[in-house]
């Protein structure tokens, strides 16, 4: 692509705008006809010396107002007109009305938003598409006898001891039946508390903590009290206060990559949470859902104390695709028939073409690669993001360096007018915020923001905080 030659130096645009208004020109002449493929990201970023992330965030950006058509493990292919150009009889684009419903329901069918940095997955030109598209050809030779049926109560058969090995590698025992899949882990934790819990009882939180779990504790009447978090774990000393004077029935927490503020238990802290849940007698359940974008290891609960005391809960949504709602629970053996006895009175049996797609995905060679490619990619997006909320005087909670989130105020007036108001200012300019009321059981709004580093490296959203004055 010889029409591009990047500018350096003091006034010019950013490398990103250079890359997407070479890359529309080229478009607008015909250059770049549509049904083209572009260069790979990687292909452009050798060619002109730049950046893998400059240009998959100018891509990203021609994708979202229609220019590319995204073609994950393919190519980048220019889009027809139509899809560039919208119609000039088109209604004019007004942003949602920010709330909880919206945040928590509507954003997931809301594609509006042409900025996601408040979204809590994997861009979908990240995705292992040619994975997916491989799981789903070998399912369609599936007999349909196969799968006619409503399938096992405790879910499909080789996906369950697949994971049985996987646990296995992370130093955890365990049997076939006590292992439940179910629709994604957010039913999991739904299952785990309409279980374990009634009205009434004391169940303790991270703080801040994940935002989808507080509504499904209202819903069941419990009492929620939380617990601070810092960057190497949960206060100890809050901990064991608040389970020496209440009659504590349970801890939820995020051991590694805690959504929202990215960071993991120490393998101190992790033994800590675990002796004063053995002192006083609660149940510890692990939400685990985010492992397999850890590089290296980290403490895992489960490992360490077994299912007498945990009960662990994960899912595929992070590591796979979202849309592909598969969750597990694991726990001791009665336990685990407890929770299919529920899972049963709410949903019937789990979605086994999905639990069989997942089994196919997980069992080829390449998913692995994959996940260190996405590791990788979040490692890369963790240091440039810091690198911008550093030269913005944001405050930086934690600096994990790896998983989707990072936790981040801004500097000045925006602590005090909270973090609720700029994500409505932002919202009228195709920005997605996440405020930090939404992950606090009370709602305080302290000015922090939950980024997802994937989405949030787009030159528009940095110049939104600087025009605002949320940047020093």
């Amino acid at each position: 692509m010889m029409f591009f030659q990047p500018l350096r130096g003091k006034g010019a645009p950013t490398l990103v705008d250079q890359v997407a208004q070479a890359l529309q020109a080229a478009m607008e002449s015909q250059l770049l006809r549509p049904g083209m493929a572009v260069p790979s990201v990687r292909q452009f970023a050798r060619t002109h010396g730049l950046s893998t992330f400059t240009v998959a965030a100018a891509y990203g950006r021609l994708v979202a107002q229609g220019w590319l058509a995204a073609r994950p493990g393919s190519a980048y292919r220019v889009a027809s007109r139509a899809a560039a150009r919208p119609a000039a009889a088109d209604a004019p684009w007004r942003p949602p009305k920010m709330g909880e419903s919206w945040l928590l329901a509507d954003v997931f069918a809301d594609h509006s938003i042409p900025i996601k940095s408040g979204c809590g997955w994997l861009p979908s030109e990240w995705l292992n598409e040619a994975g997916l598209q491989q799981s789903l050809r070998q399912l369609a030779r599936v007999p349909a006898a196969q799968i006619a049926g409503y399938g096992h109560p405790y879910g499909y058969a080789p996906l369950r001891e697949h994971m049985l090995q996987v646990l296995a590698e992370r130093g955890v025992t365990a049997q076939p039946s006590q292992i439940v899949l179910t629709q994604g882990a957010t039913q999991a934790l739904d299952i785990v508390i309409r279980t374990l819990f009634r009205a009434g009882d004391v169940v303790l939180v991270e703080l801040p903590c994940y935002a989808n779990l507080l509504p499904c504790l209202r819903l069941a009447g419990l009492e929620i009290l939380g617990v601070p978090r810092s960057a190497e774990g949960l206060c100890i000393d809050t901990l064991q206060r608040l389970a020496a004077s209440r009659s504590v029935k349970g801890l939820f927490v995020n051991t590694v990559l805690h959504n929202p503020t990215g960071a993991s238990l120490s393998m101190a802290n992790a033994f800590q949470v675990l002796q004063v849940a053995e002192r006083h007698g609660f149940w510890v359940i692990e939400d685990d859902v985010s492992r397999d974008l850890l590089p290296g290891i980290g403490p895992m609960l489960l490992a360490l104390a077994g299912t007498r005391r945990v009960v662990h809960v994960s899912g595929f949504s992070k590591s796979i695709t979202p849309s592909v709602r598969v969750g597990y629970i694991v726990a001791a053996q009665e336990l685990a028939t407890a929770f299919v006895r529920t899972r049963m009175a709410m949903s019937l049996t789990p979605a086994e073409m999905l639990e069989r797609m997942v089994y196919q995905v997980l069992r080829q060679g390449r998913h692995q690669a994959h996940l260190a490619r996405v590791r990788d990619r979040l490692g890369e997006a963790h240091e440039t993001l810091c690198g911008l909320m550093d030269s913005h005087g944001f405050e930086v909670f934690a600096r994990p360096g790896a998983g989707l989130f990072l936790w981040a105020r801004p500097a000045g007036r925006w602590r005090e007018r909270g973090a609720a108001r700029l994500a409505e200012i932002a919202l009228r300019d195709g920005i997605w915020l996440a405020p930090g009321g939404y992950f606090d059981p009370a709602g305080a709004d302290a000015g922090w923001l939950r980024f997802n580093v994937a989405y949030s490296l787009d030159p528009l959203l940095w110049k939104f905080m600087r025009r605002v004055g949320a940047a020093a």
